[in-house]
């Protein structure tokens, strides 16, 4: 490990040393702080994020107000994290939530401010510290994020960025100061770093892919529906692991519903990521663009028909495809991370349900219906870490966010996220 490195990570733990006695409303004032930061200076660090990963520079912008949103939540938090009472025969029997010291952080590009800030502010307000690995297009973003860190007057050392690539993941995780892990990334990556950590006995946290279901029952609001499903498919050129990537459509609307959606859908059109009205543009790479024309390839090779062309304009622009999919199409059991959506038509509730359900992913899913029993009965069901009743999936700092099966475990945002980094001590005497 190079000294540079070596001496982040020692920096970082004696850092925890005094982080960890900073009182719980002293944490908060300095998130309040650095959240004031990133909301003032959002359009300078929408340019950053656009210049590293192609975001339309809106998105970029409303990106870094929304982490900004999010820091202020936890400044105003309820502290749950206090020592806990519980009544018992003992004269002394009591929980103290102790934090764990350093946490690594490994990082996707598709939100570069937002994955880092939503799993390092919870995390250092537990009293832990942070040091963040980005994905190598994103070593601008990190560098400004401890920028703002140490601009708001947190102590060097409780959030540094480490310019590290990918290899050096597993030497870092298994360094004696790191205590746990949080990753956000692919099943494959996430894989790897659960083994590590697990091998080292150390916490991990992973929220991984999705391939979102986007169920529209005969019941809905068909326009709503479309023009919602459209932006829940290409926000951010598709590359969010909670877009709708499977819309479920039930077979006596089939001819209503898709004309309105490949009319919404059609309105995206890429364009220039620096112009404010743009509302698509290229993917964050040529090699992921590949990536994605190779699935679709995949997918008409079994039988997937073309509702509306992948149409590829450049090295990392696409005009947005739609194809349709039956079951038992391999392409269904990948996640498809960029600007091509599956419609798959299902004979009822039970049939929709089964659909939504057949695959390894569990992140989030949406249901369109006005009926309560019905909505019910897939919020009962459907097997991911949250549903959406009439609306796309959006994370909000309040409500916790996370998946199951192959899309992770573990708890980002609300209150919960502040346990995740801890250990409960019981305390016990007579």
């Amino acid at each position: 490990m190079e000294n540079l490195i070596e001496n982040k990570l020692l920096k970082a733990d004696q850092a925890f040393q005094e982080w960890k006695k900073v009182p719980f409303e002293e944490k908060q004032k300095l998130i309040a702080k650095a959240a004031g930061i990133f909301k003032t200076k959002s359009e300078i660090f929408g340019e950053i994020i656009t210049n590293e990963m192609n975001k339309p520079i809106s998105q970029s912008i409303a990106e870094v107000e929304k982490s900004a949103l999010m820091m202020n939540y936890y400044a105003e938090a309820e502290n749950i994290l206090s020592p806990e009472k519980i009544e018992s025969e003992y004269n002394i029997s009591e929980i103290h939530y102790v934090p764990k010291g350093v946490i690594l952080g490994v990082m996707p590009w598709n939100f570069p401010f937002w994955q880092v800030l939503r799993f390092a502010t919870p995390a250092i307000l537990a009293g832990n510290t942070v040091v963040l690995k980005h994905a190598s297009i994103c070593f601008g973003s990190g560098n400004a994020i401890e920028k703002v860190f140490i601009e708001a007057g947190f102590p060097e050392g409780v959030f540094q960025n480490l310019e590290i690539g990918h290899k050096e993941v597993q030497e870092v995780l298994e360094h004696k100061t790191i205590k746990g892990v949080s990753l956000t990334g692919s099943e494959k990556a996430g894989a790897e770093v659960a083994a590590t950590a697990g091998k080292n006995i150390k916490k991990s946290l992973l929220e991984l892919g999705g391939s979102d279901a986007f169920i529209v029952l005969d019941d809905a609001d068909l326009d709503e529906a479309a023009k919602v499903g459209a932006l829940a498919r290409l926000q951010n050129c598709g590359q969010t692991c909670v877009a709708a990537k499977r819309f479920i459509i039930q077979r006596d609307i089939e001819f209503d519903f898709l004309p309105k959606f490949i009319e919404e859908y059609k309105k995206y059109v890429s364009g220039n990521p620096k112009l404010k009205e743009t509302k698509l543009s290229g993917m964050a790479r040529p090699d992921l663009a590949d990536d994605l024309e190779k699935q679709y390839q995949k997918a008409l090779d079994h039988g997937a028909e073309a509702i509306i062309p992948l149409e590829r304009i450049s090295e990392n622009e696409f005009n947005p495809g739609l194809i349709r999919v039956d079951e038992g199409n391999p392409i269904l059991q990948e996640e498809l991370f960029g600007p091509l959506g599956m419609i798959m038509i299902a004979e009822n509730d039970d049939d929709a349900l089964e659909i939504a359900n057949n695959i390894p992913f569990g992140l989030s899913n949406a249901v369109w219906t006005k009926n309560k029993e019905r909505q019910q009965f897939f919020i009962d069901n459907l097997e991911s870490g949250t549903v959406n009743i009439n609306r796309m999936t959006s994370s909000d700092p309040r409500f916790p966010f996370g998946g199951t099966k192959s899309s992770g475990y573990g708890t980002e945002l609300s209150l919960l996220a502040l346990k995740e980094f801890v250990t409960a001590k019981t305390i016990l005497g007579k």
